[in-house]
Order: structure tokens, then sequence, then C-alpha cells
């Protein structure tokens, strides 16, 4: 093979037409422009592949700032509620969901389009904050469900891919609402987190892995939303896959690592959001902790056991795989 960074290959020796101490141009250019090429490939490969610990930052999208200042709209997510009893599996430690019964009950594969349907013809911007906060939740966890199923069966939402450089179908147009073409990530960075500021979103968006904080048995409502953050924050910080404390040295998830803006931005901040939530079996274990020793995540597919296939993906933060969870920081 031959080497990226040979500017000189086989040029000629002395002659006429190649005089001493002039290397033959035509041989020079060929392969620096072979160089070229392969350093501009090299740039754009850097340029479309995140960092190993990277996520989105809030990044408001004006067009979704209006809101209501009284509630003038009624807003019907009584479909979404129904598919979330009958298909969300309610666990000690984990909800899952039943993606195989879903996809093979085609009345309800249809109440959920159908759902997403009127949802889109709404336009949230006529809603109170209230409204909008539920809307968008509600929005965001039966997209991934949808696209989920559009791809069934996979064992891992990153095996959802639209090109080659992806993973997740994060970044998919994936609704068109108000007449804008909206993303999940869209949902999610630029419009419920900048425009609510609650770190407790993070436990109501689902991603439909094992290691995300539940998904609810039941749709948010404006009535209902501020509950429901908090049990979700409950859940999930008194679970394993939330926080775990071995001795001195704490283990999270790695959504307090990949966003920890919305957790106060450090190690303290995130502690401190832990002990407001925790147990207090749990707050016993913190109350001598000063930082985090590591995070992990599981990216397997939250579906019934028994249900999913067997592979599994990497996550997003360049750490040690164990299975489907990855692992960052460093290993003390």
């Amino acid at each position: 093979m031959t080497p990226v960074f040979n500017f000189f290959v086989n040029v000629p020796g002395p002659s006429r037409n190649n005089p001493p101490n002039r290397p033959d141009t035509e041989m020079m250019i060929q392969p620096t422009l072979q160089f070229a090429k392969t350093m501009i490939f090299l740039a754009a490969l850097t340029a479309v592949i995140p960092s190993a610990n990277a996520a989105p930052k809030p990044d408001l999208w004006k067009f979704w700032s209006p809101s209501a200042a009284a509630q003038a709209v009624t807003v019907d997510h009584t479909p979404w509620n129904e598919i979330l009893g009958d298909y969300v599996s309610v666990d000690d430690e984990l909800n899952n969901f039943d993606y195989a019964g879903l996809a093979a009950n085609a009345a309800d594969s249809k109440k959920l389009k159908s759902y997403l349907t009127s949802m889109s013809k709404l336009d949230p911007r006529k809603l109170t904050r209230d409204q909008q906060m539920a809307y968008w939740i509600n929005m965001y966890n039966a997209l991934t469900i949808d696209v989920v199923l559009s791809e069934w069966p996979v064992g891992s939402i990153k095996d959802i891919r639209d090109g080659v450089f992806t993973a997740g179908p994060w970044s998919r147009k994936i609704a068109t609402i108000a007449g804008q073409q909206v993303t999940l990530n869209d949902i999610e960075h630029r419009i419920l987190r900048p425009i609510f500021s609650d770190a407790r979103i993070h436990y109501a968006v689902n991603c439909a892995s094992i290691g995300c904080p539940n998904l609810q048995p039941v749709a948010f409502t404006a009535e209902n939303t501020q509950e429901l953050l908090e049990k979700g924050a409950r859940e999930f910080v008194n679970s394993p896959r939330g926080v775990a404390v071995t001795g001195s040295k704490l283990t999270v998830s790695s959504i307090y690592e990949w966003f920890q803006v919305d957790f106060g931005d450090n190690d303290a901040g995130v502690i401190k959001h832990l002990r407001q939530y925790a147990s207090d079996a749990l707050a016993e274990q913190l109350k001598n902790i000063t930082r985090i020793s590591r995070d992990q995540y599981d990216w397997r597919i939250n579906a019934i056991s028994g249900t999913a296939p067997g592979a599994v993906m990497q996550g997003s933060d360049g750490g040690i795989s164990t299975g489907g969870i990855k692992t960052s920081r460093a290993q003390e």
C-alpha cells in the first residue's frame, strides 16, 4: 500500500525532458492532489461525526416561543393514553414497551398514526405553556415509538440509520407541524429544553432504550405534567440505571454527563439534584460524595423481554462496552 503522505513517488531520473534538480511536475502534482483530497475527506468526516461526549445544547427555535395566556384549545391525548396503557409494561426497575404487540395489531397501529396526524394538525403556539409541555413530550414519545415500529425489529434505536455517519433517527425530519418540518432533536433541544428550562424534561422524553428514564404508562396532560415529571425523576434517580454508589464511587447515567448543563453544569450540581430526589437510603450514601467517578448508558431497546433482537449498539460516549452498556470517565 502506498503511504498517503508520499508526495514524490516514481520521480524519473535526469533526462532531456526532465533535467537534473527539477522533479517531474506532473508526478509531483498527482500525489499532492491525492493528499489534498484525502485531507478534505478526513475534515468532512470529522465535521459530521460528533465527538465522543458531544450532546446538543439548548438552542431556541424562536418560531415556537409564542403561547396562549389562557386555554382556548382542547387537546385530546386519549388515543395515546390508551396505547400507553395497553403496551407499557410497568416494573419496579424498568418500564418496557411491547413493540411487537403493537406492530401486530393493525387497529392500534392505525390509532397511533391517527393520533400523530391529529396532533400535527394543531398549532402548539396557540396552547398555554402547560399544554405545550404536555403536547411536545407526548409528540416526542409517540414519534419515537412510531419510528421504531417502522423499522421493527431492531436491537437498538441506534440501528435506525439515515446514512453512513448517522446512528439513530434524531435528525430525521419526522413530522410537519404548523408548516415546519420537525425532528426529534428539534423537539428536545430546540423547543422543550430552551423554552421550559426544566431538567426534569430528561425524565419525560423517552429514547426507546433501557438506559433511558421510564416511559410513563399514561399520557402527559396540562393537568398531570408536574406530577409525572416528579414521578419520573424519583424513579430514575433511585434506579441503578440512574445512580449507583459503590463505596465512595458514584456511577451515574450518561444523561447527567451529556446534559450536565441542565443539572448545574458540574458534578456538584448533578449531585445536589440527585440528593433532591434520592430515597433516604440513597441520600445517606450520597452524603459524603463530592464527585462522579463514571457514567454509563444502555442503548438496548426497551422492549418487553423476549420480543427484541439480540443485537446491541454502542453508546455515544466512547467508553468501554459491556453488552449494550457504555461506560466512560475513569474506571477507578
